[in-house]
């Protein structure tokens, strides 16, 4: 299907382009959403038409995008969720989960840039397409508890440093456990003791009658 498309659109074109895009994605993405036009000769000649106040109309759109960047650049987004000791989140966060969070500033799911959800625990960048040319960056904190968000806001690597604590309390351990077998088996034997001679032949039983 050719489309002209009437914003710029990220990996695919700037406005006025005339595009050839996947049927499906332009009935139900592009053209619903008003960012192109089927490219019939009617339409392009519509968008000529209408060129000066289109490109007017974006630039205004960029202007206001550009001024609410200026209070969601660097927001910090804290989301609490279950995980395994090795930080494999049961389940994932997704673009819907992060717009929640920023509902109340304007944020909408399609403008969260989230190629794949986030599956594992720590502080993730995340970017927010307020426009087709207007993109500011938060960061997405995903913590098993208030506590470990603020640690790992302070740049701890919460399981690299559970892990490691891990490996040093096994270590102990095992350490505690063999010394506790040595003694065991080395050195318990009072001085006095004296172990009976294994070649000694055994007691007879006296068996004469009285």
């Amino acid at each position: 299907m050719e489309v002209i498309l009437l914003e710029r659109i990220e990996k695919l074109g700037a406005m006025g382009d005339v595009v050839t895009v996947k049927p499906g994605y332009g009935r139900n993405f592009l053209l619903p959403q008003e960012k192109a036009l089927r490219a019939t000769k009617a339409n392009l000649a519509r968008f000529e038409a209408e060129r000066e106040y289109l490109e007017q109309r974006n630039e205004e759109t960029k202007q206001k995008a550009a001024d609410e960047g200026k209070s969601l650049e660097g927001q910090k987004v804290v989301l609490i969720r279950k995980a395994g000791d090795t930080g494999n989140l049961y389940g994932s966060v997704s673009a819907r989960d992060i717009a929640e969070e920023l509902a109340d500033k304007g944020v909408k799911r399609n403008m969260v840039v989230l190629e794949t959800p986030i599956k594992t625990l720590g502080v993730h960048d995340v970017t927010l397409r307020l426009h087709p040319e207007v993109s500011v960056g938060i960061t997405v904190n995903v913590a098993r508890s208030e506590d470990e968000a603020e640690r790992q806001e302070k740049g701890e690597d919460v399981i690299a440093l559970e892990q490691e604590e891990a490996k040093a309390d096994a270590a102990e351990s095992a350490a505690e456990r063999a010394a506790t077998a040595v003694n065991m088996f080395e050195g318990d034997a009072p001085d006095e003791f004296v172990a009976p001679e294994t070649d000694a032949e055994p007691a007879t039983e006296d068996t004469t009658e009285a």
